[in-house]
């Protein structure tokens, strides 16, 4: 009898650094569950190339409906329409507009839920180092809490253990770790405004493509208007 793989969940985003941790945790022999939220943000590109990215690796794949959360939340360039998207360099007077709050917390519980159901030993987020001083969500000291959060909720019960692999990573460390992984990094997106392409303006875009020019790296994204402080 074959020996069953072990499982991870995965939360999927889309974007460049969830579709990264996607390649790793494949690479490393597990099985996925990866999950996407729809929490009322602008556009639903995300989402359609988290669809796509699922169905590349052949994964278990749900989106889950929490619109009616996003819209108590206003004041977000994700998810209120009133609030401009913010463009150029990705900084942190700029994109506290970007912040959604909690919006990681939310998803990561829902996804330990989840996990401790099925008996997945890791639930994996792809918060990045470049995130820290404007998602505190993004931090290790949220990490740590999490787990210590998760592991008393749990007690008793399956505890998957939070992994965050690129938490100290910059965003060229991921561009570097999506190209070794052969992760589909074209299919996935990025951008706060949706669109056939990437803007190459917003703060997102300009953060992506530096990174592989950075890196050294051929950028395989394909952008609207290049900003100039991006080349």
């Amino acid at each position: 009898m074959t020996p069953t793989r072990p499982l991870a969940v995965i939360v999927l985003s889309g974007g460049m650094d969830s579709t990264t941790v996607t390649a790793l945790y494949r690479s490393l022999g597990y099985d996925l569950v990866l999950l996407s939220f729809d929490y009322g943000q602008r556009h639903v590109r995300e989402l359609e190339a988290a669809r796509q990215i699922a169905a590349h690796y052949g994964a278990e794949h749900h989106v889950i409906d929490l619109r009616s959360v996003g819209a108590l939340m206003p004041g977000s360039a994700l998810t209120d329409h009133t609030v401009d998207v913010p463009e150029g360099h990705y900084a942190e007077p700029s994109m506290r507009a970007t912040v959604v709050p909690n919006r990681n917390a939310i998803m990561a519980n829902i996804a330990v839920g989840i996990a401790s159901a099925r008996g997945a030993l890791v639930v994996a987020l792809g918060i990045h180092a470049g995130d820290h001083a404007v998602y505190p969500d993004c931090r290790p000291v949220f990490r740590e809490a999490l787990q210590q959060s998760v592991t008393a909720a749990l007690d008793g019960f399956p505890t998957p253990v939070i992994e965050t692999p690129f938490i100290h990573f910059t965003k060229t460390d991921i561009a570097r770790a999506a190209v070794r992984l052969d992760a589909p990094i074209r299919m996935s997106w990025s951008c706060y405004k949706g669109g056939a392409k990437h803007c190459g303006r917003c703060g997102t875009c300009v953060e992506r493509h530096e990174a592989f020019v950075d890196a050294g790296l051929v950028d395989p994204t394909e952008y609207h208007v290049q900003d100039e402080a991006a080349v």
